[in-house]
């Protein structure tokens, strides 16, 4: 499935120079990622034949549609690190969340529970792609002083900010770190979202590179050859933490 890799010699490198996906949704059943064990397997196989030695899948804790709890979330990551390692697939399984700023996830913060982290102390966020949610920074400040590091997920995707990049701006200053969806710059989801994902390259505002895979389609869209070019030049940047997790 994946000889891509091997035939296109044109190519210098693959995705084992990123060497972690901190962004995706393979734990089976528990929202619109990976259905079962069986689709979650093939993922995950599929991961390590690009290359990724390490992953944290990050369920959607978004108390309306998935409202998912911390602990259900590690009961069934040992469940799900338990059946890789019987199907012998070399690849590191870890857990966190892409936490949905919602009232759910600002009461968690009011009662200081402790929050799913990638690596130490960094949290993945989402709002809406609609509409900005209010209060925004108030929330990333109280991240921020309980000791937990904001990371902003696929900002390229909020296209209603097209036209006010400051705010992009201010969330940099304001100590934030981008995540870009690697599938975002070969097009995946639309042309749009694609220009936007160059703009803030071109910025140098990416920290962190995920798959956000949810299903094969993802998995056979990373094979997209007009992925290299725009990855390389970021990972050229200097900026990207990914291997460091």
């Amino acid at each position: 499935m994946f000889s891509f890799f091997k035939k296109k010699a044109s190519f210098d490198f693959d995705y084992s120079m990123l060497v972690t996906d901190m962004h995706s949704h393979l734990l089976p059943g528990i929202d619109d990622g990976a259905p079962d064990m069986s689709v979650s397997l093939q993922l995950i196989r599929g991961l390590a034949e690009l290359g990724f030695k390490k992953f944290y899948t990050t369920p959607h804790i978004m108390w309306d549609m998935y409202p998912n709890t911390r602990e259900d979330i590690l009961v069934r990551i040992v469940e799900l690190r338990n059946t890789v390692k019987e199907n012998n697939i070399n690849i590191d399984v870890n857990a966190a969340a892409e936490y949905y700023i919602d009232e759910h996830f600002r009461q968690l913060l009011d009662e200081k529970k402790p929050l799913l982290t990638i690596d130490k102390n960094m949290v993945l966020v989402e709002f809406s792609l609609a509409s900005p949610p209010l209060e925004l920074k108030e929330v990333l400040f109280e991240m921020q002083l309980q000791g937990y590091q904001p990371i902003i997920a696929h900002p390229e995707r909020y296209l209603y900010l097209e036209h006010s990049k400051h705010f992009y701006d201010e969330l940099k200053d304001f100590g934030c770190l981008f995540q870009l969806n690697l599938l975002s710059l070969g097009g995946f989801y639309g042309r749009a979202v694609q220009d936007f994902s160059q703009y803030l390259a071109k910025k140098e505002y990416y920290n962190l590179v995920g798959t956000d895979m949810h299903h094969l389609r993802h998995l056979q869209g990373l094979q997209d050859v007009k992925l290299y070019e725009g990855m390389q030049r970021i990972l050229d940047s200097g900026t990207i933490r990914n291997a460091n997790l």
